[in-house]
């Protein structure tokens, strides 16, 4: 133990201090022990006052070890866990009583197994990491450090490979110079496995249709073995061929021709016996085929469109898909440069595919039309759906004549099978039904299970906020009893005076009917009140349903795709609360676009009917209705640009327009309004690391890039973009390993559109460990390299410190002797022996006494 002071110039003040004391001393004429003490106790007080100035601190020193195992359990130690198990173990047997030990375990991530303690500790059941693809070393020692008392001496045992994908440990290690952390490094034996990795799938990133390729696969291989390659095109088999493989690298090339234009996405699989890694197998390129533009025409069955006969085939590739039929992949929609919605519900195509269309529009300049008809637009149940975010107008009509009264029940089914995204999606659903709604409308929402759950009472909406809540908070739990609350809704909606009363039930289960409920329903109907019914899954019992739908005069949906839940509500309610239809023969007002304008400078058709919507704010109407509804809006949604007719492409509602000689040309025109514009390969793209990439423009004419990247699932990705110079760009991509695509766009105007793979981890690639990486951590930090797990608790040559600061005992103490200072000099006259005596008491000299005599007399007292 040693004492420090930590401000010692405050003690020079001790030199005046002392000289006033002094002085003070030699001034008193009278030193009585009364004198003595108050000089004392003062001085005393001023000294431990000075002191306390200084800040004085005991240095404590601290003889406690921190011995923390610090194991690796990344994808590229997956052979040597259960001897990482045994070492720690071994080395937790010469712990000693007064050593502390921690477990740690890391890949990408970090974990706490068993917290730092001085106890008998036993390593628990490792489980595998979230991120074991990565391995940063950095992260797991800056978090393992810091734990524990921050004084002690500390010592990490080091279990890796050195082979980190993450940080800079290297740049990390100049934090520790004072000797407290040391890191011992425990290099295990690495066991042999065998393992073959893809890894490169190589063509060029822009071709023309028709012109032959050659798609290169490389393959890295451990030892001799055979396989079976695979390939794709488009999630499509394009082939498969048995492949034999040498130690080391292997190439492989096919010839390949796209005929189809388009982004086209090729992958590659690998399949071998006693693969080690599966997680290296695929690999995945993308090629940007000019030519001819590739439109998408969606139908139904029931309504087949005519659009694919009335456009150019001779300067478009036109393709047909039924709505059912749309890909769940980004992939699916990129080889388009346009789709064309005819008439197709929103309730067929579900959100999570709406979706994928509208990161296609947005971030890849793909072109969108949709076509009006009894299934299309608000009908079709796309309020608030991505369709509606893309097009040029709301679903919503707003301002227009609309129903005075109307009422409706939505019955939910809550039971525990309901629990999920299908709750989610049904709460979501009847949400929005609200926001159809107006204020003076009627609503009730009833949840049921075993029980009745009224969560909103049947009333005139007064607070849609509030409702919506309500309803967005409903749990899932209980069993399944359908009708009670059905029948408890039309015995609510029976005594209203209203015009159009309708109750929506949703279910995902079956349930036992009480005899004669279809006769309810059927009165329910007599009385003006109608009932629509949606089965969610498989599990739910159609045939049911389907009766109830029939007896009550609504609709029935059977739904296997839970995200078009929200479509069919929003449909039912348009359906329900206005009359969207405006079906009064008309001549389209033009508005101020020219090409349209010039389409039809000859005059407009006739038209029988249409759908009505609003325009959004920044839309370009190029033609209206009489009554200002648009008939053709468009407008640039992200990188693409999307139309709206209102009207349908058939005849039955646009009337002579179908028939008018220049029909073909309205499809063209359409055509050139959505169709991006591309460039041929003016940019070159270079992997530089993992997720990094060069992106240089060959054409010298753009001075500024754009990037965005978009994952096959539609989601985006964060891009890191740093501009170098004119043209030329550099763009990381955080992604999960893949096929990601990018949209470049330049300050000319000009689009373009690929493909790129982020590499699966290196821990998933055949290396060596990094023992020169490994060997600067011990030598930086003073640690060794442990041949026996027990001399991980050998003596620290750092001992810890501990800094006891003494500053308020000091002030208490001056404090104390200053208030006893001061009680001395107020109470002494209680203290006899301390009294002086009074003037009083002492003899008056008398006139004749002389000067000596008086000498005298004060000698004797």
């Amino acid at each position: 133990m040693d004492i420090r002071i930590e401000h010692p110039m405050w003690l020079l003040l001790l030199v005046p201090a002392a000289a006033y004391l002094i002085f003070s001393w030699r001034s008193v004429t009278h030193k009585t022990a009364r004198t003595r003490i108050l000089f004392i106790l003062r001085s005393g007080a001023i000294v431990l006052l000075l002191a306390a100035l200084a800040t004085p601190y005991l240095l404590l020193y601290d003889d406690e070890e921190q011995i923390l195992f610090l194991a690796d359990r990344s994808a590229s130690n997956d052979g040597v866990q259960e001897e990482i198990d045994r070492w720690i173990e071994e080395g937790l047997s010469a712990k000693k009583t007064d050593q502390s030990a921690g477990i740690y375990s890391f890949a990408g991530d970090f974990r706490t197994d068993v917290a730092i303690t001085k106890d008998h500790l036993r390593l628990p059941e490792t489980k595998p990491m979230l991120e074991a693809g990565q391995t940063d070393i950095e992260k797991a020692i800056s978090l393992s450090a810091s734990t524990g008392k921050p004084d002690s001496a500390t010592r990490i045992v080091l279990l890796s490979d050195g082979l980190e994908t993450n940080g800079n440990v290297a740049n990390y290690l100049r934090k520790f110079t004072d000797g407290r952390v040391q890191i011992d490094v425990a290099q295990l034996e690495r066991k042999h496995y065998s393992d073959a990795a893809l890894t490169k799938l190589e063509l060029p990133r822009t071709s023309y249709a028709g012109q032959q390729q050659l798609l290169k696969v490389e393959i890295n291989a451990s030892d001799r073995t055979s396989g079976t390659l695979y390939l794709y095109k488009d999630d499509q088999p394009l082939g498969e061929k048995e492949i034999d493989l040498a130690p080391g690298v292997n190439e492989f090339t096919y010839p390949i021709t796209d005929y189809e234009t388009g982004l086209m996405k090729y992958e590659a699989k690998l399949v071998v016996e006693d693969d080690h890694f599966l997680e290296n197998n695929r690999m995945f390129a993308a090629v940007s085929v000019q030519g001819q533009p590739s439109v998408l025409v969606v139908d139904t069955e029931d309504n087949p469109s005519v659009i694919p006969d009335l456009l150019d085939n001779n300067a478009l590739n036109v393709a047909t898909m039924r709505a059912e039929q749309l890909p769940s992949t980004l992939s699916g929609y990129l080889p388009y440069q346009a789709i064309i919605f005819d008439n197709v519900p929103g309730t067929i195509v579900g959100e999570e595919k709406m979706g994928l269309i509208e990161q296609a529009v947005k971030n890849f300049g793909t072109g969108f039309m949709m076509t009006g008809g009894s299934n299309s637009f608000g009908l079709g149940g796309y309020f608030k759906t991505p369709i509606e975010k893309l097009l040029p107008v709301e679903m919503e009509v707003k301002g227009k004549e609309e129903l005075p009264s109307l009422g409706l029940m939505i019955v939910m089914d809550r039971s525990g099978s309901m629990s999920g995204s299908k709750l989610i999606l049904a709460r979501e659903a009847a949400a929005r039904s609200v926001d159809l709604l107006r204020e003076k409308d009627t609503f009730g929402f009833t949840a049921f299970d075993e029980n009745i759950w009224e969560i909103v009472p049947l009333a005139p909406l007064q607070n849609k906020k509030d409702v919506t809540s309500k309803i967005l908070s409903v749990p899932a739990g209980g069993g399944t009893e359908i009708f009670p609350s059905v029948a408890k809704a039309y015995e609510d909606l029976s005594d209203l005076s209203l015009q159009r009363k309708h109750i929506i039930l949703l279910t995902d289960g079956q349930s036992q009917m009480p005899p004669g409920y279809l006769d309810v329903l059927a009165e329910g109907k007599e009385n003006n009140t109608t009932l629509s019914t949606v089965g969610i899954g498989s599990d739910a019992d159609q045939r049911l349903l389907e009766e109830m739908a029939e007896a009550g005069g609504g609709r029935y949906y059977g739904v296997i795709d839970e995200s078009t839940v929200p479509a069919i509500l929003s449909r039912e309610t348009i359906t329900m609360t206005r009359t969207y239809i405006e079906d009064n023969p008309f001549r389209m007002k033009l508005g101020g676009v020219a090409e349209w304008n010039q389409l039809f400078a000859e005059g407009v058709p006739q038209m029988n009917a249409y759908i009505a919507t609003t325009a959004k704010q920044t839309a370009r109407v190029a033609a209206m209705s009489p009554k200002e509804d648009p008939i053709i809006a468009e407008w640039k949604y992200g990188l693409g640009r999307t139309v709206a007719f209102t009207s349908d492409s058939s005849g039955k509602w646009s009337g002579d327009l179908a028939s008018w000689s220049q029909y073909p040309d309205f499809w063209s025109t359409a055509m050139t309004r959505i169709l991006p514009s591309y460039r041929s390969a003016p940019y070159v793209i270079t992997q530089r690391d993992g997720g990094k990439f060069t992106i240089s423009d060959t054409s010298g004419e753009a001075a500024f890039l754009e990037v965005s990247a978009v994952t096959e699932d539609g989601e985006e990705v964060q891009v890191q973009q740093e501009q170098t110079t004119p043209g030329n760009t550099t763009v990381t991509i955080e992604s999960d390993p893949g096929l990601v695509y990018l949209s470049v766009t330049d300050d000319q105007g000009s689009l373009f559109e690929t493909g790129v793979t982020i590499p699966y981890g290196e821990e998933y690639m055949p290396r060596e460990p990094d023992e020169q990486l490994l060997e600067k951590v011990m030598s930086q930090t003073g640690g060794t390299l442990l041949r026996d797990p027990k001399e991980a608790f050998r003596p620290h040559p750092f001992k810890g410190e501990e800094n006891r600061t003494i500053t308020n005992w000091l002030l208490f103490a001056s404090l104390l002797l200053f208030f006893a200072d001061i009680t001395l000099r107020r109470f002494s006259r209680l203290v006899p022996r301390l009294r002086a005596k009074p003037v009083s008491e002492m003899p008056e000299p008398s006139p004749q006494t002389s000067v000596s005599e008086l000498l005298k007399q004060k000698r004797k007292r």
